[in-house]
């Protein structure tokens, strides 16, 4: 593994003692990383390439469960010493609440038709569940964004889009749904062990973007019954999301800065579910591990989940834009008037 072992690399060690006994004093106290999500209706575009500071491997020490060695690949950051240390704490402190939190437990959901179901209790005290939501906002700007017919990505799409219902239903001029909900799970996640030595290194990990149709909230979201001959254009835009706008999600959340905290997740997130299957039986198991106990590792304002959520409803009912433009039904080579709209209306019921 000594690719991985570069002056990009610094030591760290963490102690969870400090989480579980207070005889041996609080946890550092660390200012969290400032978030700053997208302004609804503002539109968000795609960057370049960035490697973010991460947690690439972990020591463990068997005469002391509670002890941990971190290994921490620095990335493409130039941050000061100070700030480098700041940020490793914030990634060990994924590490711990993938820890205590159950597996069931680790997700986040921004939908505007399930309010009650943002995220678990416990997991939206932790930093890790704060900073999963404000990228899950950011993925749902980036999105609409895509799909913004005067954008590169957006010109491909709709011309797609259009090409394809001239050759399904004889026209264009339809209205075309491309509501659509779409996730980030893991995909791949290859961990290299060295038993002898009591280390473990992630050489690879990925995540798979993809569309899953929340089938109620699409429903609310038409409001009236479509046409029989265009029922099936909703789905005609799924297709195409999925041929041109999820490839390039995919490049973003996985290379790109927009996501590099969520990558900062999930490699603490591998290495924690690594650990949490070695110390099966042990006492740190006994006493941490699953058990939702998220002091040291919780954010200082409970309510922030909330207004991240109250921004996301802000952002989805404004859209990242409203207006109409003419163009040619490429089936009867008529001028008609289209009019995008990126957004949604919701009820106050929820």
């Amino acid at each position: 593994m000594r690719k991985y072992l570069n002056l990009r690399h610094i030591i760290c060690q963490g102690l969870i003692f400090a989480f579980l006994l207070n005889s041996l004093g609080p946890i550092p106290a660390v200012q969290a990383q400032d978030y700053t999500l997208p302004a609804p209706g503002v539109m968000v575009s795609l960057t370049p390439a960035f490697n973010p500071p991460i947690l690439k491997g972990i020591k463990v020490h068997p005469d002391n469960p509670f002890r941990f060695d971190f290994i921490l690949d620095r990335g493409d950051s130039q941050e000061s010493s100070q700030d480098l240390k700041d940020e490793s704490s914030k990634l060990i402190k994924y590490f711990l609440a993938t820890l205590t939190i159950p597996e069931k437990d680790l997700w986040v959901n921004l939908s505007p038709y399930e309010k009650n179901r943002i995220v678990p209790e416990r997991f939206g005290q932790t930093e890790m569940g704060r900073d999963l939501l404000a990228e899950d906002y950011m993925l749902k700007q980036i999105t609409a964004s895509l799909i913004y017919p005067e954008g590169e990505v957006g010109k491909r799409f709709w011309k797609r889009i259009y090409e394809v219902a001239a050759k399904k239903f004889g026209t264009t001029n339809i209205p075309v749904n491309t509501f659509n909900k779409v996730w980030i799970v893991p995909e791949k996640a290859v961990v290299y062990e060295n038993a002898k030595a009591g280390t473990a290194y992630v050489v690879e990990s990925k995540l798979k973007v993809m569309l899953e149709q929340d089938y109620l909230s699409l429903q609310k979201h038409e409001g009236i019954s479509p046409p029989p001959q265009i029922k099936n254009t909703g789905q005609l835009g799924s297709q195409i999301i999925r041929e041109i706008v999820i490839p390039q999600l995919t490049k973003e959340v996985n290379e790109d800065k927009n996501f590099a905290q969520l990558r900062q997740v999930y490699n603490s997130l591998i290495l924690a579910t690594w650990y949490k299957k070695k110390i099966k039986d042990s006492i740190l198991e006994q006493v941490y591990a699953n058990k939702n106990k998220v002091a040291g590792v919780n954010i200082d304002d409970p309510q922030e989940k909330e207004r991240i959520y109250q921004r996301y409803l802000q952002a989805f009912k404004k859209g990242v834009f409203n207006y109409i433009k003419e163009g040619v039904d490429l089936a009867t080579q008529e001028t008609v008037p289209r009019k995008y709209f990126s957004g949604g209306i919701f009820s106050g019921r929820r």
